[in-house]
């Protein structure tokens, strides 16, 4: 089983989380941003004008922000290295897949958490067989992770949480 790369990295990836998310006038965030529209704050290379002072500019939100690593996988998989600054038409697309990918990434992460534990061996298979059905064969677009098996699974993940908690409780 091959998992994705579950760590950001913005050098490989097109701006996706500074554009797909709104962002609301709050402690989190000094500006009132739409969803799917560039943050003011992103430059022509897809960098963040503010990053180093994110926190004392108001962008709290930002600073804590983590894509899982599922911004470079829409950008460089999904979309093959295009960005929606060369192909203005690409822009909804590939913010649509992030918010797909993204969640997926976040159960991954966990899965790898709970796949640590010293379970019993039928929670452990669960666990694997979870992980399994969020890595679709060779994905090539977003519709690789609407797929039924890879929705289910996200949904799944709640409740399975749940089963395992008092395994995870043992550990504090």
């Amino acid at each position: 089983m091959h998992l994705p790369s579950l760590k950001e990295d913005c050098s490989r990836c097109a701006a996706l989380c500074c554009l797909a998310y709104p962002f609301e006038a709050e402690e989190d965030f000094a500006i009132l941003k739409r969803a799917d529209s560039p943050c003011p704050n992103l430059d022509q290379g897809f960098r963040c004008t503010i990053h180093a002072d994110l926190a004392s500019k108001g962008f709290g939100g930002c600073k804590a922000y983590s894509c899982a690593g599922a911004g470079q996988r829409v950008t460089q998989i999904l979309f093959e290295g295009e960005t929606w600054q060369e192909d203005p038409d690409l822009l909804y697309h590939m913010t649509y897949a992030l918010r797909v990918v993204q969640p997926i990434h976040e159960a991954l992460l966990i899965l790898q958490e709970i796949r640590a534990l010293d379970l019993p061996p039928d929670l452990h298979q669960h666990c694997v067989a979870l992980i399994r059905s969020l890595c679709p064969d060779n994905p090539r677009s977003v519709r690789d992770f609407e797929e039924e098996q890879v929705q289910d699974a996200l949904a799944e993940l709640h409740d399975f949480v749940e089963t395992i908690a008092p395994f995870a409780m043992n550990l504090a």
